[in-house]
């Protein structure tokens, strides 16, 4: 299928993409994990009666990886293809997430892919995926081309989707702080009406895998040391408020959680030093799969401030990248 412009934001967490379908624009994402393809499903051998995963099995560099949905959170000794590393984007796994959104958005011929970045690895590695994903490729689940790759820092695209919700409440003189809370970054810009503010923009690693390492490492202290790096069901019970299972019993996270979020400091008084005083910024827009986490530790550094969490946050960034790509093909 032809598309002229297909967003992509392959997090940390999550990857989440938006493509155009029929008139409207839609909008998924699946988890940022991509272990090595297994070897055999044993629900093609089930008669019928088990439900096939939904996962895509794509090729980079000759090795095979599964990506999608349905793709497992857990694997033996912790290997489950998550990377935490700001050469993510360098990676074979990052190209099969992309790959992946890609297939999901059943996209053969792409005018343009536009990809998000943290605010402080851009400029490092802007020019590298343009390199490395302009053209053609087959990942093993259908050739695919794509004539022109844009990078874009994170945050841009939730000030656009901002704007495009709220702008019209705001004065054109007004400035936004737009706080981009990730898995692995926190990203930070700001800016007056679409003019960024690059002195006081800017991006740290620490987002919310910080705290929930620190949840599974007090865990660990209160069962006799016992191993516990399973971060992604920690990730996935603190965000659905339910309790995770932890061998014989049922645990709840909420006190950890109230100890382990002093991990959002250092994220949050870089920012602070960064983006100075704040009496000139009408709103401090929260965004991000991480913002709930962090929104205490940010009211409590900008008390005075107005702060708006964004709807959907999750998306927000991919939906603005869309916009932005469907701005620039518009204007040819």
């Amino acid at each position: 299928m032809s598309t002229n412009t297909i967003a992509v934001d392959v997090g940390y967490g999550n990857t989440k993409f938006a493509f155009p379908l029929g008139a409207d624009v839609a909008a998924s994402m699946f988890p940022s994990l991509a272990p090595t393809r297994s070897a055999s499903s044993l629900a093609s051998h089930g008669g019928g009666y088990f439900q096939a995963r939904d996962v895509v099995h794509v090729t980079v560099d000759g090795a095979e990886y599964e990506v999608g949905p349905d793709v497992s959170i857990t694997s033996a000794y912790g290997n489950n293809g998550r990377t935490l590393s700001e050469d993510f984007v360098t990676t074979p796994e990052y190209a099969a997430l992309l790959f992946g959104a890609l297939h999901y958005s059943q996209a053969r011929d792409v005018g343009q892919l536009i990809l998000g970045l943290p605010v402080h690895t851009l400029q490092k590695y802007a020019g590298a995926l343009q390199e490395r994903f302009t053209g053609a490729h087959d990942f093993g689940a259908g050739d695919v081309t794509i004539k022109r790759v844009v990078a874009l820092p994170q945050p841009l695209g939730s000030l656009v989707t901002f704007m495009r919700q709220s702008g019209k409440e705001l004065d054109p003189d007004d400035n936004c702080l737009i706080v981009d809370v990730g898995y692995f970054t926190t990203d930070w810009v700001v800016a007056r009406g679409y003019m960024m503010d690059d002195t006081r923009s800017g991006g740290v690693p620490g987002g919310s895998s910080r705290i929930y390492k620190q949840v599974a490492t007090l865990l660990s202290a209160d069962e006799g040391g016992e191993p516990t790096g399973d971060i992604e069901r920690i990730d996935k019970a603190l965000r659905q408020g339910k309790l995770m299972r932890y061998y014989e019993k049922m645990v709840d996270l909420r006190p950890y959680f109230e100890v382990a979020k002093a991990q959002c400091q250092m994220a949050v008084k870089e920012m602070q030093t960064r983006v100075g005083r704040t009496e000139d910024i009408a709103a401090i827009v929260l965004t991000g799969g991480g913002s709930a986490l962090y929104s205490g530790a940010i009211r409590a550094a900008f008390p005075r401030s107005h702060i708006v969490a964004m709807d959907s946050p999750c998306f927000a960034n991919v939906r603005g990248f869309f916009d932005i790509g469907s701005a620039r093909q518009a204007r040819g």
